[in-house]
């Protein structure tokens, strides 16, 4: 069983409102990256929240989600992961860890990662775009306390550099996985690569 944990607690210095709610066509940003979780291959989905947490949860009113709140979101991103893990079942026997605010991420890259998991006996699983680590990344649960000790705004990239011998890269054909929005200029960018796709598919 996988768990898929959505950070999405964060206040959205650089942006100056919250970036979760910003529109992304006909729904959110945030929205985007939950609906194509829940299209994948994870069995259960965590959705971290913290700031305006009241006015995000509403979103998200009836859908198939566990949402967490996250006290502690002011003090990094490592409290995100940390409240993600103990609210996943039981019964998980890994974790992927998603962004908040990486909305063009599709379910079959969340799939590519899900399948290398199971069949590469790696216990960590990175999507690469041209040579460069993204996000969603896989956590074999057997990281737990080492993921479970993270301070600061340390997010999984400490776990990954720790057991370099245990990642397995997959390599994927989109820049969505190391983009995110953190300022006014990367939603307007995120949101015309989204806009030119749908009209790729529509023409």
């Amino acid at each position: 069983m996988i768990t898929g944990i959505v950070l999405a607690a964060g206040e959205s210095k650089r942006m100056g409102r919250p970036k979760q709610l910003l529109s992304f066509g006909s729904s959110t940003i945030l929205e985007h990256v939950v609906d194509s979780l829940l299209r994948s291959k994870i069995e259960e989905l965590v959705l971290v929240l913290g700031h305006e947490s009241g006015r995000i949860k509403a979103r998200f009113e009836g859908a198939p989600v566990k949402v967490a709140l996250n006290p502690d979101y002011k003090q990094g991103m490592s409290t995100s992961i940390i409240c993600g893990i103990r609210a996943a079942s039981v019964e998980s026997q890994a974790c992927l860890i998603a962004l908040g605010d990486q909305p063009l991420i599709r379910s079959e890259v969340v799939n590519s990662l899900v399948s290398a998991y199971n069949e590469r006996g790696k216990g960590i699983v990175v999507p690469v775009y041209e040579g460069m680590a993204g996000h969603p990344v896989i956590f074999d649960l057997k990281y737990r306390d080492q993921l479970l000790s993270l301070t600061g705004d340390n997010g999984g990239k400490t776990v990954v550099n720790a057991f370099p011998d245990d990642v397995y890269q997959v390599n994927v054909d989109t820049a969505s996985v190391i983009y995110d929005i953190d300022r006014w200029e990367d939603y307007q960018q995120q949101l015309e690569r989204f806009l030119a796709s749908k009209e790729e598919v529509c023409g």
